[in-house]
C-alpha cells in the first residue's frame, strides 16, 4: 500500500510527505541501531581494559581528562565512563574530585562521533555493513565477532545518514521548511530545539548526526547548526540527570556535575556563537565539518576552563547533592541488572556491594569480643542483629553473580566471578561464626558466671586484634586487588600461631589451678579462641582470592 500523501508546493510541484517522513524516521532508526550495536560491541572489546585503566588513574587532573576522553572516544558512550567512575568513587579507589576531570574528558570523547559522521564516507556504508557481517559470521573468537559487530554498527550509522539525507533532499527548495529552519538562527530557539530533540531520542550523537545531514543538504546555516549542537549537549545532560533519579548519591552528583558543566558552558558561549562560527568557517571544510569542529571546540575549551576549579566545583555539587542517612540497609545499593550486558562493569558493582557487606562483618568482628568479655547484653544483641543485614546482602550478591554467570564471560571475568563467590561466601561464614557461635558463648558466659582473668583477657584481646588486622588486610586485597596486602595476611600466620600458643599455655595453667569453675572457664576460653581461629581461616580464603592461582598454595 502506498502511504505517501502528495502536497503541491509553489516551486517544485509535489513532495511525497509520507515517503519523506518514513525515510527520515527510518534513517534515524538505522543510525540509533548502529550506534547501539557499535557501543555494545566496543564495551565487550575494551570494557575490562577501560576499567583497569581507570583503576590506575592518578590524582593528576590532566591524566583524568585524557583518560575520560580516551575511553569515551573508544566506547562512544559517556554513560559507560560514568558508571566506571561512580564504581571507583564508591569503592574508595577514586575521590569525587578526581572524577570531575574524567567527566569533563568524557564530554570531549563524545565529539569523536560528530567528527566521524562529518566525513563524506557514507558511500562506504554498505561495505562496512557487509564486512562487519562477514567477520561476525565467520570468526570463531568472541573478540573478533565483537569487532565485526562494531564495524556493522558503524556501517549502519553511515547508512542511516544516507537514508535521512536522501529523504530530506526535496526540502532544499520547499520554502515553508526553509523559513522554519531560518527561525533556528535565533540562538535560544536553536539551543532549545537541540536540547528537546536530544531528550526525545536519548542520544546527542543522533541529534548531531541529523544536524550534519541538514547542513549537508544546505537546509540550515552554520550558526543554527552550532546552536543545535550546543542544545544537544544540554539535552544529553538532562537525560543523564533523569537516569540518575533514585540512584546512589555518587551517580546523582556525576549527573548534576555533567549538567552544570554543559549549561554553564552554553551560557558562556551563547553571546559568542557568531565568533565561533567565524573561527570554524576560517578553517573551512564545508558546513558539516565546521559544525563538528564547533562541537569539539566547545567541549575542549569548556573542559580547560573548568579544569583549574575542580575542587571548588566538587564542593558546589556536594552542597547541591549532600550525603543522606542510609535507609533500608538490606536493599542493594550498587547492584544494577541493567549492567548485565557489560559483565566487567557488573562485576565491579558486585565487588562494591560485597565491600558494603564486608564493612558490616568487620564491625561485628571488632565489637563481639569486648561485648562477650564484658557481658554487655545490648552490645551482643546489636551484633546479632547486624548479621541479618549480612545474610540479606549475601543472598542479593549471590543472585546477582548468578545472573552475571549466565552472560558471555572472558577468562579474566570468569576468574573474577569465582573469586567474588569465594570471598562473599567466606564473609557470610565469618558473620555466622560471630553471630551464632561467639555471641552464644557470650550469653553462656553470663549464665555460668564465668570470670576471665585479666592476664588471659589481655592474651585473648591480642589474638582478637591480630585476627581483625588480618581481616582488614584481606578486604584491601580483595576489593582493590592488592596482592601485597594478600601476602601480608599470609605472613601474619606465624604471629597468629604464636599468640594462639600463648593463650593455650595460659588456659592450661588455669585448668590445673585451684580456682572456682575452672572447667567452665577453660571450655569458654578455648571455644572463643577456636572460633576466632576459624574466622582467621576464612580471612585467609578471602585474601587468596586476590592472588593468582599458582601463588595460592603457600597461603
Amino acid at each position: 500500500m502506498y502511504w505517501a500523501v502528495e502536497v503541491v508546493t509553489e516551486t517544485t510541484g509535489t513532495i511525497a510527505w509520507g515517503t519523506l517522513t518514513f525515510g527520515l524516521l527510518g534513517g534515524l532508526a538505522l543510525f540509533l541501531i548502529g550506534m547501539d550495536r557499535m557501543t555494545e560491541a566496543l564495551r565487550l572489546i575494551v570494557g575490562g581494559r577501560a576499567r583497569r585503566l581507570l583503576e590506575r588513574l592518578t590524582s593528576n587532573r590532566f591524566v583524568g581528562l585524557a583518560t575520560g576522553a580516551g575511553i569515551t572516544s573508544v566506547v562512544q558512550s559517556s554513560s559507560v565512563t560514568s558508571v566506571l567512575v561512580v564504581g571507583f568513587i564508591s569503592a574508595g579507589l577514586m575521590t569525587f574530585v578526581q572524577s570531575i576531570p574524567v567527566i569533563l574528558g568524557s564530554n570531549i570523547g563524545t565529539t569523536v562521533t560528530a567528527q566521524i559522521v562529518a566525513f563524506n564516507v557514507t558511500s562506504w556504508a554498505l561495505a562496512f555493513v557487509a564486512a562487519g557481517f562477514a567477520i561476525t559470521s565467520l570468526a570463531k573468537r568472541e573478540s573478533r565477532r565483537a569487532q565485526g559487530a562494531a564495524l556493522t554498527g558503524l556501517g549502519l550509522v553511515f547508512f542511516g545518514m544516507v537514508v535521512m539525507g536522501e529523504s530530506m533532499s526535496p526540502l532544499r527548495t520547499y520554502e515553508p521548511f526553509i523559513n522554519a529552519m531560518g527561525v533556528l538562527d535565533n540562538p535560544l530557539l536553536g539551543i532549545a530545539a537541540g536540547a528537546l530533540f536530544t531528550a526525545l531520542v536519548q542520544s546527542s550523537s543522533a541529534t548531531i548526526g541529523v544536524v550534519i545531514v541538514l547542513a549537508g543538504q544546505g537546509l540550515i546555516s552554520l550558526d543554527a547548526g552550532i546552536a543545535l549542537v550546543l542544545g544537544a549537549n544540554v539535552g544529553t545532560s538532562v537525560t543523564a540527570l533523569l537516569a540518575a533519579i533514585g540512584k546512589v548519591r555518587e551517580a546523582q552528583r556525576s549527573a548534576v556535575a555533567h549538567l552544570l558543566f554543559n549549561v554553564i558552558g552554553v551560557i558562556i558561549w551563547l553571546p559568542f556563537i557568531g565568533v565561533v562560527a567565524s573561527w570554524v568557517a576560517s578553517v573551512g571544510g564545508g558546513t558539516p565539518r565546521e559544525i563538528a569542529n564547533a562541537h569539539t571546540l566547545f567541549n575542549v575549551i569548556n573542559a580547560l576552563l573548568f579544569l583549574p576549579f575542580v575542587h571548588q566545583f566538587a564542593a558546589l555539587v556536594t552542597r547541591i547533592i549532600p550525603d543522606r542517612a542510609e535507609v533500608g540497609a538490606m536493599r542493594p545499593r550498587y547492584i544494577d541488572l541493567g549492567l548485565l550486558q557489560t559483565p566487567s562493569i557488573a562485576l565491579a558493582k558486585a565487588r562494591m556491594e560485597m565491600l558494603r557487606m564486608a564493612s558490616r562483618v568487620q564491625s561485628m568482628l571488632e565489637d563481639v569480643l569486648p561485648a562477650i568479655l564484658d557481658g554487655d547484653i545490648d552490645a551482643m544483641a546489636d551484633v546479632k542483629e547486624r548479621d541479618d543485614e549480612v545474610d540479606a546482602l549475601h543472598g542479593l550478591i549471590l543472585e546477582y553473580l548468578g545472573e552475571i554467570s549466565q552472560q558471555k564471560l572472558d577468562k579474566d571475568s570468569s576468574a573474577e566471578l569465582v573469586d567474588l563467590l569465594v570471598a562473599t561466601n567466606a564473609l557470610e561464614a565469618i558473620g555466622d561464626l560471630v553471630e551464632t557461635n561467639l555471641v552464644s558463648l557470650g550469653y553462656q558466659k553470663m549464665v555460668d558466671a564465668i570470670d576471665v582473668s585479666p592476664q588471659t583477657r589481655v592474651l585473648m584481646e591480642q589474638y582478637h586484634r591480630l585476627v581483625v588486622e588480618a581481616f582488614e588486610l584481606a578486604l584491601v586485597a580483595v576489593t582493590q586487588k592488592d596482592q601485597s596486602a594478600a601476602r601480608a595476611v599470609s605472613a601474619m600466620k606465624g604471629e597468629v600461631r604464636r599468640v594462639e600458643r600463648d593463650v593455650t599455655d595460659r588456659q592450661t595453667e588455669r585448668l590445673v589451678a585451684d580456682e572456682p569453675n575452672r572447667i567452665g572457664t577453660y571450655r569458654f576460653e578455648t571455644d572463643v579462641i577456636t572460633n576466632l581461629k576459624r574466622v582467621h581461616y576464612f580471612t585467609r580464603r578471602i585474601a587468596r582470592a586476590a592472588v593468582p592461582d599458582h601463588e595460592q598454595a603457600g597461603m
